[in-house]
């Protein structure tokens, strides 16, 4: 196995690292760049499917450590809170990105990875190879690069991808509280202009973390006005946010989201996680598509790396197909699905639908998650 030059990751998130625990576990030299320090509180659903566990397994994770919430049920509810629970199909576990990226992390130096804290300037592709430019005046040679870093970044604008040049109309506001609300459940309630998602993570916290438009937000002073103004609109938002305290000083938020279609694969650079594609959060599979897409590059470059995969145009069209293969049909139900709650009329015409064929949600759901991760 050829191992001449250290893969690179850009992007220390839940996808770069799954993919640097991955591709150091056999052998594999990678470095890891990531701006943060960890530990750090994300904009983030913190829900993750059970597709994951099998994956987790292999490399090696017991997640468990971590006491994650044992997630089997959904309370979906409309801007009206006209509302249906339904089963999971696969069920899922919660658990904060303060917890499993500082977890991560500590596994993938375990492993050897080296990581650095550092902002990456400029990504050069020539003669078949990348030189790396940081901030603080450090460069790297790599001939493989993976792109993670994240829904949005100043490496996008150098890129110059065409999703970046579009202005996003989405804002996305997350914050944790102590509150009564089941260790079992998952809450998606719709309100005017977003939706929002509510679970527990470890440490009895329970994660609300919403996407809302910005023609709605514009109007409202503060997060707080907004929550009480619109997003409490909801009668089931309503109860939780009056019955729940907040346990950070403020909430966290992130702008200009794109749901956007990207490229997988630009100037030669792998991209992963949200940096290769983001579902709308109402489905709930963000977090683990981000470790499914680590999974599918590091065994392409595995194949590379053997010489299974004769050449790097081979390696890039085959993680194109792939990708594809297995998030394109899911981005897609999700902008739709989006689309039709931002519509009350239709959004109570598919209630209605539920409501009398109730197991339509769970076809719903299964559109918009993968089976568990296979590993050969």
């Amino acid at each position: 196995m050829k191992n001449n030059r250290a893969i690179t990751i850009i992007g220390g998130g839940l996808a770069g690292l799954t993919a640097a625990i991955h591709l150091s576990k056999i052998g594999l030299k990678v470095v890891l760049i990531e701006k943060n320090e960890y530990p750090k509180h994300k904009v983030c659903g913190e829900y993750i499917s059970n597709e994951v566990v099998p994956y987790f397994d292999w490399l090696s994770l017991a997640i468990s450590e971590l006491k994650p919430t044992s997630i089997t049920k959904l309370h979906f509810s409309t801007v009206n809170g006209k509302s249906i629970y339904c089963d999971l199909p696969l069920g899922g576990f919660g658990i904060s990105r303060f917890a499993l990226d500082a977890f991560l992390y500590k596994k993938a130096v375990e492993n050897g990875c080296e990581v650095i804290q550092d902002n990456v300037e400029s990504i050069i592709f020539e003669n078949n190879n990348f030189t790396i430019s940081t901030s603080n005046n450090r460069v790297l040679n790599s001939e493989i690069v993976i792109g993670a870093f994240g829904k949005r970044s100043t490496i996008d604008l150098k890129l110059n991808r065409n999703f970046i040049q579009r202005k996003s109309h989405w804002l996305a506001v997350k914050a944790h509280y102590s509150g009564d609300f089941p260790n079992d459940l998952v809450g998606l309630h719709n309100f005017e202009g977003g939706y929002c998602g509510v679970s527990k993570v470890e440490n009895n916290a329970v994660n609300i973390c919403y996407l809302a438009s910005y023609e709605t937000f514009k109007n409202y002073k503060n997060i707080e006005e907004y929550q009480n103004q619109v997003v409490a609109k909801n009668p089931h938002l309503e109860l939780i946010l009056k019955n729940s305290k907040l346990l950070f000083d403020k909430p966290l938020t992130i702008s200009q989201i794109s749901f956007d279609k990207k490229e997988t694969v630009e100037n030669h650079i792998l991209m992963i996680g949200d940096t290769a594609g983001l579902i709308h959060p109402l489905c709930g599979n963000g977090m683990a598509m981000a470790i499914h897409s680590a999974q599918i590059i590091s065994q392409l470059i595995i194949k590379y790396y053997k010489g299974e995969i004769k050449s790097r145009t081979e390696l890039e069209n085959k993680y194109i197909k792939e990708w594809g293969s297995n998030f394109k049909e899911r981005l897609r139900i999700g902008r739709f699905l989006a689309f039709l709650l931002q519509k009350q009329t239709l959004s109570a015409v598919l209630m209605k639908i539920l409501i009398k064929f109730p197991s339509l949600m769970a076809i719903i759901i299964k559109r918009t998650h993968g089976k568990p991760i296979p590993m050969k």
